[in-house]
Parts: structure tokens; sequence; C-alpha cells
């Protein structure tokens, strides 16, 4: 029997990895002092680690897979497959960013203006490449946390991971520059991907957790409405595919089903109540399988 070494992020991603996981199809959970999640698939043995060392150790093999940053994979320079983009975070569905950042009355306006000066983050690792790329000279230091709390007393500048720039903009703190744009990935060891019976594990995997995002947004609409009205629902409702149409058991009424933006159903079932639709049901989706 496979035996996949899985590696789940601990912090921020945990609780949005772990939902990820439940949705497709994955009974898992972890007490909140406990490294070994349990899951009830024989083939995988779920790890807690820190995201930022994560593609470490998948490079090295102790983990055959795990999930991570794209940015904690550039930081660490590490030698691994990516198998598939994940987009998703701690606040929702769209990249992160580690930017530049300085105090709003700050004289620092671009890359340039770095020069000679102190900067804190946890990426040093991207933050001495992005100066590299500039051609600009500055001490970098590593930050151990707080680090939106550093400026000005202690720091000219932080480099800084951010979702939606709210917490920066609390901490009176302005972006001067983006650095990366990063999202979450699913990454395998070479060698475990040279292993068939794995690879074909972490495939699976890949597909199922694809099909939780492209499910994201989309819930199913199901409702019964008269033959003659066929044409009218299908203008009205936006499938996703063709509509799922079949004869009910009562002369001259179809039933009919469609994967639906949930953004617009609020719009489209006054609407298909208008033209006789009746018995509409909407169901949310855990996935989509393409």
């Amino acid at each position: 029997m496979t035996q996949l070494i899985l590696g789940f992020p601990k912090g921020s991603l945990q609780e949005a990895t772990f939902d990820m996981m439940r949705k497709a199809g994955f009974n898992i959970s972890c007490g909140s002092r406990s490294y070994s999640p349990s899951i009830d698939d024989p083939e995988i043995t779920p790890r807690l680690i820190r995201a930022q060392e994560i593609s470490r150790y998948v490079e090295l093999g102790a983990l055959d897979a795990g999930i991570t940053g794209y940015d904690w994979i550039v930081e660490n320079d590490s030698d691994v497959v990516e198998v598939t983009e994940l987009v998703y975070g701690k606040q929702g569905f769209r990249p992160v960013r580690w930017v530049v950042a300085v105090p709003n009355d700050s004289d620092i306006h671009c890359a340039k203006d770095l020069e000679g000066k102190l900067i804190a983050t946890e990426a040093v690792g991207l933050t001495q490449q992005y100066l590299d790329k500039h051609g600009v000279k500055a001490d970098v230091e590593f930050s151990w946390g707080a680090t939106e709390a550093k400026t000005p007393e202690l720091v000219d500048a932080i480099v800084e991971l951010t979702e939606t720039g709210s917490s920066l903009k609390a901490n009176n703190l302005r972006i001067v520059d983006t650095i990366l744009s990063s999202t979450t990935r699913l990454i395998v060891n070479k060698k475990s991907w040279e292993d068939k019976d794995k690879r074909a594990k972490v495939e699976q995997l890949a597909m199922l957790l694809q099909g939780v995002l492209a499910a994201k947004s989309k819930v199913l609409l199901k409702l019964n409405a008269k033959e003659d009205v066929l044409s009218k629902v299908n203008e009205i409702l936006p499938s996703l595919h063709a509509l799922t149409v079949n004869k009910l058991a009562e002369s001259g009424w179809v039933a009919v089903e469609a994967v639906v933006e949930e953004t617009v159903v609020r719009e489209i079932i006054p609407l298909l109540k208008e033209i006789g639709a009746e018995g509409i049901i909407e169901i949310p989706l855990n996935k989509i399988i393409a």
C-alpha cells in the first residue's frame, strides 16, 4: 500500500487548508497542541509543519509532498516538483503579496531610496534578491515577529506579507513596492514523483483540491418547469455547460439542473418564478471535477 507523507502548513493557512481537504472528501482533524493530524485515508501520513519549512523537508525527502506557499519555495530555493497551484489563503481566494512598507511620512518612495537603510523581514532571501535586482545596498535583518511595529523607531522599512493591506494601513504604513505575489502550491519530492504509486496519489489529491476551488463560488440550481418555457429557462440560467434536462412523470413537465455562479442566484430565481418554474432548489457544492 502506498504511504504518502504529506506536510500541511501550521499557522495562518492551517484551517483554510483543512477546510479544503474536508471538501475534497478527507476527514482530517488535529488537536491544538498536536503536530500529527489524523486523516481517514490509510495511504496518507499527515504532518503539521510551519509553511516556511515545508519546501525544505520536501526537497530533503523527509516529506513526500506538502502544501505551502510559492514564496517559501523561492525563499528556500527549494528544488521540488510543483504539481499544481491552489489559489486560496487565510482570508479568501486570492494571491498574497510580499511588499516593501514604510511609515506614511517616510521619504522612501522607491527601491533606490532604500540605499543604506535598515530593513526588517521574515523573508530575508526574497528581500535580498529584490535589493540585488535594483542594485541597492541595504542592511536586512530577520524579524521574529511584530514586524509592522518596528518602524520607524527600530528600522527604516519592512518587507511584510499582506493579503488585503488592512493591517499595514492600521499601523500607519504605506506600500512602496511589491516584491512577490504568491499562491499556495502542492509540491512533491523529485524521487517521490518518480514513484508511480506516490505520483498517482499526489495527482489524485491535486485533482480533488482543484475541484474544490472550481466549486468555491458556484451552486447547483434545480427546478421543475413546463416544456413550453424551457427555452426561456435556458435564456435565464447562465449555466457552466448545457442544462441537464429530464422529463418528469407528469406530461409536459421537465426537471432542470444547472451549475451557476452563486452571486447571480438572487437575480435569476425571481425570473424563473415569473415564467412558472416550481420546486426551485439551491444546493451548495464541495467540488466540481472538469
